[in-house]
């Protein structure tokens, strides 16, 4: 059977798209990988892989495409584009998206797709980098059962479990649920630990004894040892969580729905992404939590908050000429009054930043979180 396996392509080798493209490689199946740094994708073609100079490229001929890159607009240009994916892969092809993606997109894929003789389905993972290297991610398919009989061997290949919801979409909204409880995850993981350490405890058995309970979570077990040892080495990016609550916040927005426990973690991630924590690891948010010092060890300028604050808005983007698209691209009302930015609560980022709490971004030092240092 060896010789009838499916030709893949395989476009976005970051930190978890490699390591599955390397299972999808180490199980024999033909790959072809293109990734817009070359080198990322380096490893897999010295281990047999073939590279390709565009998406294009990489898709014509294959029986089954998958994509794994940053953000909403980078799977629609990649799907959508004249000289996209589904302009320049085969009829027949079947389509798996694994970003976390925005729902509707996933579905406006999968209808051209189905138009133009391609099968497309929103297939997000779950697991992060150390699930991705073991091959045990968690699959989550905007799918039916019958829909993934054709790649489940594949798909198999790189997870422990498969989940089917059912149609286009759905995957996606799935995986935002799953970024809503571990957003509210993070924050507890970050708020147990500053709670310990202001209490003297050793943070080490504080962790041990919480994951023996109902207080027990997947972030206070794998990335508690990390933001205790100060490892802010990311298995997932800041900048890509911000994404993630950013898209759960917006289909919650449409729905009329309050998601106050992801709404914290949004503008407590927004800071850290303000003061230059874009690119570590989510475990990061406990430096929120800390002395300055700790935040400048990290790399990370707190004077860029205040700066920005100063500005105006404080959200570390940058709003050009026209509508004003903080938070993740939600056009919220930045009027005479509070400032409406993280999802139109009006937390007032002036006197008081982190919802209200007045935690003093004032003289002797930053405060944020508690209030421990603005004294």
């Amino acid at each position: 059977m060896a010789d009838t396996k499916q030709s893949v392509a395989f476009i976005g080798t970051g930190i978890m798209g490699a390591p599955i493209a390397g299972h999808i490689l180490d199980a024999g199946y033909p790959l072809t990988v293109y990734n817009r740094t070359a080198s990322k994708a380096q490893g897999l073609v010295e281990r047999g892989a073939t590279w390709a100079e565009s998406p294009a490229e990489a898709v014509r001929g294959a029986d089954v495409v998958f994509t794994m890159v940053g953000y909403p607009e980078d799977v629609e240009e990649l799907y959508l584009a004249g000289d996209g994916i589904l302009a320049a892969s085969k009829p027949g092809a079947i389509l798996i998206d694994l970003t976390t993606s925005s729902p509707a997109l996933a579905r406006d894929i999968a209808g051209a797709a189905a138009v133009s003789e391609r099968t497309a389905f929103d297939c997000p993972v779950t697991g992060g980098e150390a699930g991705a290297i073991a091959g045990t991610l968690t699959a989550i398919a905007g799918a039916t059962e019958r829909d993934l009989e054709p790649v489940r061997a594949l798909l198999e290949t790189f997870t422990g479990k498969i989940f089917c919801f059912g149609g286009a979409g759905k995957g996606q909204s799935a995986k935002l649920a799953n970024q809503v409880a571990l957003a509210a995850s993070m924050v507890g993981m970050a708020d147990a630990l500053a709670f310990a350490q202001q209490e003297g405890l050793d943070l080490n058995a504080t962790r041990e004894m919480i994951l023996t309970g109902t207080g027990a979570s997947g972030a206070l077990e794998q990335l508690g040892p990390k933001a205790i040892d100060g490892d802010w080495k990311p298995g997932f990016k800041v900048r890509h969580f911000i994404k993630d609550i950013s898209l759960a916040l917006a289909e919650a927005e449409e729905r009329d729905i309050a998601l106050p426990g992801a709404d914290v973690a949004f503008t407590l991630y927004d800071m850290l992404d303000a003061i230059g924590g874009a690119e570590l690891g989510t475990q990061a948010i406990t430096i929120l939590y800390q002395e300055e010092e700790a935040a400048i060890a990290a790399g990370l300028d707190w004077s860029r908050y205040t700066s920005e604050h100063e500005d105006g808005c404080g959200c570390g983007h940058d709003h050009g000429e026209g509508e004003h698209e903080c938070c993740g691209g939600h056009h919220h009302d930045h009027g005479d009054g509070d400032h409406e930015c993280c999802h139109g609560e009006g937390h007032g980022h002036g006197e008081g930043c982190c919802h209200g709490e007045g935690h003093g971004h004032g003289e002797g030092g930053h405060g944020c979180c508690h209030g421990h240092h603005g004294e």
